[in-house]
């Protein structure tokens, strides 16, 4: 995760099960860029983090969002 992405928003960090190529991070990034208040996405396929930075998004859109892909945020 970049330093800019820290100190310019709010980040929270997601743990995605379920992602395993490529396509699957293409999906789950589409889906939660289109959150209002979202204003940076980064995923790590290998280990399924998802970092979502940005103002007053909430836990239960970004997990509604990654279940619209068809995946799953791990609790």
């Amino acid at each position: 995760m970049s330093q800019t992405l820290i100190q310019t928003s709010r980040a929270r960090e997601y743990q995605v099960a379920g992602m395993s190529c490529t396509h699957c991070v293409s999906s789950v990034r589409e889906e939660v860029s289109e959150i209002p208040g979202v204003g940076a996405v980064e995923i790590d396929l290998a280990t399924g983090r998802l970092v979502v930075a940005g103002e007053g998004v909430s836990d239960d859109a970004v997990a509604a969002a990654v279940a619209e892909a068809g995946y799953e945020v791990a609790r």
